[in-house]
């Protein structure tokens, strides 16, 4: 009698076997989609294929906008085709111009990531205020101040003194270009701010300094040093000294606002290494002690 029953109980067995073997290798699409059964009974069910294609999408670019002084016009620009070429996911927007001016424009709520200063005063007001991260904040370069004249002129100065003989000057405007304020305290200290006052072209960043001297439009000139050395129009006919005017620094800041903290972070701490110093050096800035 067992021998009977074990024989129909077999053959069940041996076709139950071969349906669960046709089940699970013969539906093509089993082979890209994977089935979760939760514990109430409903499925889940994600594309291989999708998760692939998911997982090789390109980072998104980031763009990271940077204030900076017009001073350093030409040095970032450089360190910016460094920089985006190892790191292909961030683009770097400037947005140059007196300092003071964009102390003015963060204060009014002008979108930036970072704040480069040719002066501290500009970066200390947006500390005290509370717009910059004090922990990413750093003295980055350092410059000098000279008068410059046109190159292929006949202008002729030795010492401050001979400025009473000339026509007009050029000078950033004191109140927001640094440069400005600098050549302010200079003439101040040798006692000519105020016998030259009528004689005297304000201007809105040390860039139109350098244009004004080039075109003759003006006498000379006070600009950094490492303008001075971007043109062949115009010669250093004196360099200020040291101890006519306030340090020349300029601060690196990471703003509190910025939209993406990590990658201004990273640019601030490349603008630190020593290969970006390499390239300020180039330009004619002494990297900060």
């Amino acid at each position: 009698m067992l021998k009977h029953w074990k024989l129909p109980f077999m053959a069940a067995l041996t076709v139950f076997i071969l349906v669960l073997s046709a089940g699970c290798g013969g539906n093509p699409a089993s082979s890209n989609n994977a089935t979760s059964v939760h514990a109430d009974g409903s499925q889940e069910t994600n594309s291989t294929s999708e998760r692939a294609e998911k997982d090789t999408e390109p980072a998104k670019e980031v763009e990271l906008l940077v204030s900076a002084a017009a001073s350093l016009t030409e040095s970032l620009n450089e360190l910016k085709t460094v920089y985006e070429a190892e790191h292909s996911q961030v683009k770097l927007i400037f947005n140059y111009a007196a300092s003071g001016t964009l102390q003015q424009q963060i204060e009014q709520g002008a979108p930036a990531d970072l704040f480069l200063s040719a002066g501290t005063k500009q970066m200390d007001v947006l500390v005290d205020k509370g717009f910059m991260n004090d922990s990413l904040t750093a003295n980055l370069l350092t410059n000098e101040l000279v008068l410059i004249v046109p190159k292929d002129g006949s202008v002729e100065v030795q010492t401050m003194e001979d400025l009473i003989n000339l026509g007009d000057i050029a000078i950033g405007t004191p109140e927001s270009v640094p440069a400005g304020k600098y050549a302010q305290q200079a003439l101040a200290y040798h006692q000519l701010w105020d016998p030259l006052q009528s004689r005297l072209v304000l201007t809105k960043d040390v860039k139109q300094v350098l244009s004004y001297v080039e075109t003759g439009n003006v006498d000379a000139g006070f600009v950094y040093k490492t303008d001075a050395a971007l043109s062949d129009k115009v010669k250093v006919a004196l360099s200020a000294e040291a101890e006519s005017h306030d340090p020349i620094e300029y601060p690196i800041g990471v703003l509190k606002g910025s939209s993406h903290p990590d990658e201004a972070k990273a640019f601030y701490d490349f603008l630190l290494s020593d290969p970006a110093r390499q390239v300020f050096s180039k330009y004619g800035f002494t990297p900060a002690e």
